[in-house]
């Protein structure tokens, strides 16, 4: 794979907004490990090979346990995740999947249970973010670990 544009040379001032973006959201209500979760199951979802390179090299350096970082994808079957990380699951799907009528009651509910209104409105931010995030790599295809040593994910061992 070769990388189409470089979007960060092309649009520096867009991309540092985003940057900006995406420091604030982990700066959020939310914990780290949960948005960690959460770019990685919508990077899944939207293929973006990239970001979920990125993410999971992330997730090794933060501490996470490899076993639920491959069950991800299975979230719904596995044992490993807690009812908010469930419900964060749940709603990253939802708004990255965003069906024609919206969010279910069901799902809003699920997240309402696990999530304040503000914590709510972080994790919509964390998911809106992850998505633009996806969009800008597969659009121009960013390709997987060239950006590792910028951003110190060689730490990872995942190389």
């Amino acid at each position: 794979m070769t990388q189409r544009i470089d979007y960060a040379k092309q649009s520096p001032e867009l991309v540092r907004k985003m940057t900006e973006l995406s420091m604030a959201v982990k700066h959020s209500a939310i914990e780290q490990s949960t948005l960690t979760l959460v770019d990685i199951r919508s990077s899944q979802i939207n293929g973006c090979a990239f970001c979920l390179d990125m993410h999971v090299k992330e997730a090794k350096i933060q501490g996470e346990r490899e076993l639920r970082v491959h069950h991800v994808a299975i979230w719904r079957e596995s044992h490993l995740f807690s009812p908010r990380e469930r419900a964060a699951l749940a709603w990253t799907e939802a708004l990255t999947t965003l069906a024609q009528d919206g969010v279910s009651d069901e799902i809003y509910a699920l997240a309402r249970e696990e999530f304040s209104e503000k914590e709510l409105v972080d994790l919509t931010f964390a998911v809106m973010t992850i998505n633009a995030w996806n969009r800008l790599s597969i659009s121009f295809q960013a390709v997987p670990g060239s950006a590792d040593k910028l951003y110190g994910l060689e730490k990872s061992g995942l190389a």
